[in-house]
C-alpha cells in the first residue's frame, strides 16, 4: 500500500504501442526533479514500462530498447496465422522476461498494476497480483497483432487500451492522491497514416528486392517472410517497407490498423479523461512515431522528457501542496 506519511503519488502510463518508449523519458525526468511515484499503472506498453520500473530494471530495459534495430524487430515477430491474432508474443515476451524477470506483482517494489480487456463480455480488467509477465501479455494484446492472452480456463484478455487507454481510474483506487498521466495519443490522429519519411521513394519493384534481401540474408526473417506471405500476400511488401522506413504509396495493412486504433484511442482516452482528470497530464509530441517504429527509441525517450519538462512547475508546485496538506 501507499506510504502513509504523505500523499501518494501515482503515475500512471498510457497506451501507444512503439510509442511507450516515451514513458522511459518522462519517469528519467521526474526523477531529476526529486519525484518518485508510490505507485504505478499502465495500459498496454504503459504496462510494460510500469512493470520495469516496478521491478527495478528499467535501467536494464532502457539499454535494451535503445539497442533494438529494425531486423531485432522482425526477429521478435513470431507469426502464426491462427489463434486469434498473427503474433503469438512468446518471442518479445522472452525477450521482455530477459531484462525485467518475471515475478509476481505482490513481490514488487512499488505497487503496480495494469488494465486489460475481457474479450467475451468487453469489461475492463485490473490486473494487481500473480505473474508480472502474464498480466503485461495481456494487456498488450492488441486486436488484429496479438493474439488474446488466456487467463485461467475461459477467460480471454485483449490489450488494456481498448477500454481505458490511460487508466487514472486505477490509480486512484489504489489510492493515488496526485496523479500524474502519460498520454501517447493526444498528438496521433491522422499523422503517421499514409507517408514514411524517406530520403527516397520505393516502387512495388524496390520493396520486392526489400524483402528479397531480407529473405536471403537471415533464415528466421525468411520463415517469418513466409508466414507472411501466406496469410497476407501482396500487402507484405508493404509491411517491409514501412519497417525500412520507405514511402509507400498506399496504406498497408499496418497503416489501416495504426490508423484506426490510433482513432479509438484518442476518441475513448478523451472521454474517460474528462471524467477522470489527472493532477498533471503529460503529452508527449508522438504523432510522427508509427505503430511499429519501436527502433525510435532515443526520439521517443527524449519526447518524453521534453513534454515532461514544461509540467515541471505544475509537477512541483501540486507536490508541495499535497505535503504541506498533510502535515
Amino acid at each position: 500500500m501507499p506510504r502513509e506519511d504523505k500523499p501518494s503519488i501515482a503515475l500512471v502510463l498510457g497506451s501507444g504501442a512503439a510509442r511507450g518508449w516515451a514513458h522511459i523519458g518522462v519517469i528519467r525526468e521526474l526523477a531529476g526533479k526529486g519525484i518518485k511515484p508510490d505507485l504505478i499503472v499502465g495500459s498496454s506498453v504503459g504496462a510494460v514500462v510500469a512493470g520495469a520500473y516496478a521491478s527495478g530494471n528499467l535501467d536494464q530495459f532502457e539499454e535494451w530498447v535503445c539497442d533494438l534495430g529494425r531486423v531485432d524487430i522482425i526477429r521478435l515477430l513470431d507469426a502464426k496465422m491462427t489463434g486469434g491474432g498473427f503474433l503469438q508474443g512468446k518471442s518479445l515476451m522472452g525477450a521482455i522476461e530477459k531484462r525485467i524477470g518475471n515475478p509476481n506483482i505482490e513481490d514488487l517494489d512499488i505497487p503496480y498494476a495494469c488494465v486489460a480487456t475481457e474479450l467475451g463480455s468487453g469489461r475492463e480488467v485490473w490486473l494487481r497480483e500473480g505473474s508480472l509477465l502474464d498480466a503485461c501479455r495481456a494487456s498488450i494484446a492488441l486486436p488484429g497483432m496479438f493474439a488474446p492472452s488466456r487467463h485461467g480456463s475461459d477467460r480471454l484478455l485483449l490489450d488494456g487500451g481498448l477500454v481505458n487507454p490511460v487508466p487514472v481510474s486505477l490509480a486512484r483506487a489504489m489510492g493515488g492522491d496526485l496523479v500524474i498521466a502519460v498520454n501517447l495519443n493526444a498528438d496521433l490522429v491522422g499523422r503517421h497514416f499514409f507517408v514514411h519519411e524517406s530520403d527516397e521513394d520505393t516502387s512495388d519493384e524496390d520493396s520486392e528486392r526489400l524483402l528479397l534481401h531480407y529473405e536471403e540474408k537471415d533464415t528466421l526473417v525468411s520463415k517469418w517472410a513466409a508466414k507472411m506471405k501466406a496469410g497476407f500476400g501482396v500487402r507484405l511488401d508493404s509491411y517491409i517497407s514501412s519497417l525500412r522506413k520507405k514511402e509507400s504509396p498506399d496504406p498497408g495493412l499496418f497503416d489501416v490498423i495504426a490508423g484506426s486504433i490510433g482513432i479509438m484511442q484518442d476518441r475513448i482516452t478523451r472521454s474517460r479523461m474528462a471524467g477522470e482528470p489527472p493532477d498533471i497530464h503529460i503529452t508527449p509530441r508522438l504523432g510522427h512515431i508509427g505503430l511499429m517504429d519501436f527502433d525510435l527509441a532515443d526520439e521517443s525517450i527524449a519526447a518524453g522528457r521534453e513534454a515532461t519538462r514544461h509540467k515541471s512547475v505544475e509537477v512541483e508546485q501540486l507536490a508541495t501542496a499535497l505535503k504541506a496538506r498533510s502535515v
